[in-house]
């Protein structure tokens, strides 16, 4: 368990902050104690789609914040990996992607503003939609 929180956690020397990973060699899910916060609902949905992804998939699979505060889906494998599926992989990011557009989103903006201090763009237009009504 420790190796697979030492892989997931790489990232942090490129500068991403990883919120959460599934190490599908190992059998293992990491996710950030700074992100506890988040509801149990949306904590609940990102292990589900990391641990689907790598039992499915195979590899290592992050989900990680860049400085500017973008949510990346990185994917990696062992160098002789057999049974990895490339192709699958890009596949299924995408359809995460797809499918969940309004929760990756949303998490982008509560990074931008609560970790990094900047009003998400998405979050001018909601506050001024509420500024209108009242």
């Amino acid at each position: 368990m420790a190796e697979a929180k030492e892989n997931l956690n790489q990232a942090d020397c490129a500068g991403n902050v990883v919120l959460c990973g599934s190490n599908g060699y190992e059998k293992s899910y990491y996710f950030n104690e700074k992100f506890q916060n988040l509801p149990q609902d949306i904590q609940d949905q990102l292990r589900i789609m990391s641990v689907w992804f790598t039992e499915e998939i195979g590899g290592i699979l992050t989900m990680e914040f860049t400085p500017e505060g973008k949510l990346e889906f990185l994917h990696r494998t062992a160098e002789y990996d057999g049974f990895y599926d490339e192709i699958g992989a890009d596949l299924k990011m995408k359809q995460f992607i797809r499918e969940g557009q309004q929760l990756l989103e949303s998490l982008e903006t509560y990074y931008q503003v609560f970790f990094l201090g900047k009003a998400g763009e998405g979050l001018h237009v909601v506050m001024e939609k509420r500024n209108e009504e009242v």
